[in-house]
């Protein structure tokens, strides 16, 4: 039988699947209406090489039917409205967390909370309601999803991932809920990515340079792959980005020895 509290869970995340965009904040107005932007701004950062390499294996897998359907929650807390002088509320913060160090694939990787859809899910919103829920012990019924993003193709993982965009006033605790799986929880300020002194270029060892793509450096995690990517391009195209140092290229392993040296800056 079914603990109550995840009945509960399941008839909210049924009855959150439709997108309600109307009911996102004012400081993120500029996002949720020019989503359909973040495709570009997530390819600007791939040097076209590259670039051509990701779209043929899209395509490949489009044609072969390859891959599995997933979704991740990209979401944002923080007050209804926007400073006086515009932009981003100094305690809004978005969901993150780190994925256990015992596991076979993306061990320690920070993400979005997220993962492969199940039989039940009725589209990509529900998948990342459910999934943020059993990962986190998120109060679903306290988010309102605003917008989908471009469903993306992640080769190394074979998934076909759909973006979340969601909001919540105050979405309540979140916790660890399994060990086993996730390692860290947390509700990261999002002027620690804003801020420049956080921002870096990384690519994995056994890659060449011209495979680094954004990363953020923060107390906690090191933020790179997929996850650095959709969070550099919504930074651009909600006009919140400010001028770094994108000739800051780490290897992988190098970035991930500076976690917690530095703190939020």
């Amino acid at each position: 039988m079914k603990d109550p509290r995840d009945l509960r869970e399941e008839a909210a995340v049924s009855a959150a699947v439709a997108l309600t965009p109307d009911l996102g904040p004012s400081w993120l107005r500029p996002l949720v209406d020019n989503v359909d932007q973040i495709p570009d701004a997530f390819r600007r950062r791939l040097p076209a090489d590259v670039l051509a390499l990701v779209t043929a294996a899209r395509a490949t897998a489009a044609v072969s039917g390859g891959g599995r359907e997933a979704a991740v929650l990209v979401l944002f807390s923080g007050p209804q409205d926007a400073p006086a002088d515009g932009g981003v509320p100094d305690d809004a913060d978005l969901l993150l967390t780190v994925r256990a160090s015992t596991l076979r694939h993306h061990a320690g990787q920070a993400a979005f909370p997220g993962g492969a859809s199940d039989p039940g899910d009725e589209g990509p919103v529900a998948t990342a309601m459910r999934e943020a829920y059993e990962e986190t012990g998120i109060d679903v019924a306290k988010l309102h999803p605003l917008a989908t993003m471009e469903r993306t193709f992640i080769a190394p993982s074979r998934f076909h991932v759909v973006p979340v965009l969601a909001y919540s006033p105050d979405p309540g605790p979140v916790n660890v809920v399994n060990q086993a799986e996730t390692a860290i929880v947390a509700r990261v300020p999002v002027r620690a990515f804003i801020n420049p002194a956080n921002r870096l270029m990384v690519y994995r060892g056994t890659l060449t340079r011209r495979w680094a793509g954004p990363a953020f450096l923060l107390n906690q995690m090191l933020v790179w792959g997929f996850t650095g990517q959709v969070i550099s391009a919504v930074l651009d195209v909600a006009g919140w980005a400010q001028p770094w140092d994108t000739s800051d290229v780490r290897e992988l392993d190098e970035a991930m020895t500076l976690v917690g040296e530095g703190g939020l800056r």
